[in-house]
């Protein structure tokens, strides 16, 4: 075990406030407002019946009236005051939409009951995309280009928790994708310290990242084990963040 990070504290607040996958950290999504500064906000829809588990986007002025619906494991997240982002394990590939929230028309809750939350689609809209990519997770460690629209070029950086195909017990079973749609690459990080011989893969996996403002380090937390900082190569674990 890592020793305790001697700055924890605010480590762990800052993970507190960072975006983590649908449904379990819907209360850690983005608060947004439209253009004409209509306010927009997230609903959990319980455990229990047709819409269980899943989350809905709103006007908080129209409950009852949903403009957008993610599965598990999506992540929203803000692109600017009117523009929404998200980004989703798709198959073999990480999928990334953008949607214009002045765009998203209502739909009701009828269209989703029932057979949206167990299939493999993750993102309900009765909208189109503005714009959307895929990059691969069958990538190996290292850097390389992707192919990001322009609507995307404001995102300087995403941190991205992925599974990894360990060959062995000894091997990866995780990895971090660091997106930067800005510029065009995705660097791919294995987390040597994440291997089936450590981890009860499956059972538990890397839920939510973060990047230290002060070391600069990525941060993050991991379902069944806690929260923890990485080295500076971003691939071994250095600290646990304790609460």
């Amino acid at each position: 075990m890592a020793p305790p990070h001697p700055q924890s504290s605010r480590l762990h607040r800052l993970l507190q406030q960072t975006v983590g996958p649908a449904p379990w950290y819907w209360e850690t999504f983005p608060e947004l407002r439209g253009p004409a500064g209509q306010v927009f906000t997230w609903q959990h829809h319980g455990s229990e019946g047709q819409l269980a588990y899943l989350v809905t986007l709103h006007l908080r002025s129209e409950p009852d009236k949903p403009r957008l619906a993610l599965n598990s494991y999506c992540r929203p997240f803000a692109i600017d005051p009117h523009r929404l982002g998200i980004w989703c394990p798709d198959g073999r590939n990480l999928r990334f939409v953008m949607f214009e929230l002045d765009a998203l028309k209502i739909f009701g809750y009828e269209e989703i009951a029932g057979w949206f939350k167990p299939s493999p689609e993750r993102i309900y809209s009765a909208t189109a995309p503005l714009a959307e990519f895929a990059v691969s997770a069958m990538l190996k460690e290292g850097t390389h280009s992707i192919d990001a629209p322009v609507e995307f070029q404001g995102v300087e950086e995403l941190l991205i928790p992925a599974q990894y195909g360990a060959k062995t017990k000894d091997d990866a079973a995780a990895a971090i994708y660091v997106v930067y749609p800005y510029a065009g690459l995705v660097e791919v990080l294995p987390q040597r310290w994440f291997t089936p011989n450590q981890f009860d893969v499956g059972m538990q996996w890397i839920t939510r990242l973060a990047r230290d403002p002060v070391s600069h380090r990525i941060i993050g937390e991991a379902m069944r084990f806690g929260s923890f900082e990485l080295s500076d190569d971003g691939c071994e674990l250095a600290h646990m963040i304790e609460a």
